[in-house]
């Protein structure tokens, strides 16, 4: 199942380390299976706040996703970003192929109050 790599990172003052880090980002990831998916495009926000940018990267699993992130590659890299930009980070698992969200929906049914 794939997982995802997702920040929310706010805007910063350009700075070398950031140019660095950007450089250096993509080999930290390829080895396990990571690619771009959204790096900084614009975003239209619909409801409502997100300043700054949004970062995704794919994995084939979380796995994958949890040994980069812990890589001593990454980590030798990450802050040279940390230390100029604030932002929100998390790893999260995509769902099955197939998906059914009514599934979701009978399990909050099921866990109403009786009436």
């Amino acid at each position: 199942m794939p997982a995802y790599a997702i920040a929310h990172l706010r805007a910063a003052d350009p700075h070398p380390e950031i140019a660095e880090y950007i450089e250096r980002v993509t080999a930290t990831f390829e080895p396990y299976g990571g690619r771009f998916l959204v790096h900084a495009t614009p975003h239209e926000v619909k409801e409502g706040a997100w300043p700054g940018n949004i970062v995704m990267i794919g994995f084939p699993g979380i796995s994958e996703a949890r040994a980069w992130w812990d890589s001593p590659a990454y980590q030798e890299i990450a802050t040279l970003r940390s230390r100029h930009i604030d932002g929100d980070i998390v790893l999260v698992e995509g769902v099955p192929e197939g998906y059914d969200p009514a599934l979701a929906a009978k399990a909050v049914r099921e866990a109403l109050p009786a009436e």
